[in-house]
């Protein structure tokens, strides 16, 4: 699966705008009152105003080899959050991959990972924007992660990854992934104190040689379009 639009939603517009395209450097596709979109890799990336304030947890995806370039490059522009008040860096042995975690503009956690399977390093020795390769995950919190999940591989055409279908398990495959996760037992995202809730967003899924529509709003998940890939 590939993440190919996303739009999420945010009460802190200018918080956000200035975290990404200040702080990180993006450069803005588009820019106006009510949103901001930027291109993170092969995925448009779209933050919309909102009254109401929305808590995510997401991903981007950086080369296997880039991780500590990455950590070094982002030092002086923001604090990367402490696991266990003294590492960085998480590993995730039974998915062979490392990660970053930091909170964007409006307080949501943002994570760089690195994704070893995929053997996808760079010659470069320092990191820069132009290596964020796409979104690679998006929180999808549930109360019942085995209906979301069997929503998904039926309407979506995706598949189950890894974990479980109770507490914690992912959807898609290590370019993109959904993480769903029972927010009645979950209550927390991981490495932080912050709410599991679910927030909606919609955007452009590619699976499988299609483009879905998707929006995921009131824990609730809806298909709007499917179109073949010319």
């Amino acid at each position: 699966m590939k993440i190919r639009e996303i739009t999420l939603f945010t009460n802190q517009l200018k918080e956000q705008l200035h975290f990404y395209k200040n702080t990180l450097g993006f450069r803005m596709i588009h820019e106006s009152d009510k949103k901001f979109t930027f291109q993170a890799g092969f995925t448009k990336m779209t933050f919309e105003f909102s009254e109401q304030k929305h808590v995510y947890h997401y991903c981007f995806l950086i080369p296997s080899n880039q991780l500590l370039a990455a950590i070094k490059w982002l030092n002086p522009k923001l604090d990367i959050i402490k696991i266990e008040e003294e590492r960085i860096i998480q590993n995730f042995e039974d998915w062979n991959a490392d990660s970053i975690y930091f909170y964007d503009g409006a307080g949501n956690i943002a994570e760089f990972i690195v994704r070893h399977d995929l053997k996808n390093e760079t010659k470069n020795e320092s990191f820069d924007l132009s290596q964020v390769l796409c979104l690679n995950e998006i929180g999808m919190p549930t109360q019942n992660v085995k209906k979301i999940n069997q929503e998904l591989e039926e309407q979506l055409n995706s598949t189950f990854w890894k974990g479980d279908l109770e507490r914690f398990g992912t959807n898609g495959n290590q370019e993109g992934l959904f993480l769903l996760l029972n927010n009645q037992i979950k209550k927390e995202w991981f490495p932080t104190h912050l709410n599991t809730e679910a927030s909606p967003f919609y955007g452009i899924f590619e699976v499988e040689n299609y483009l879905y529509t998707l929006q995921f709003k009131q824990a609730k998940m809806n298909i709007f379009d499917k179109k073949q890939i010319q």
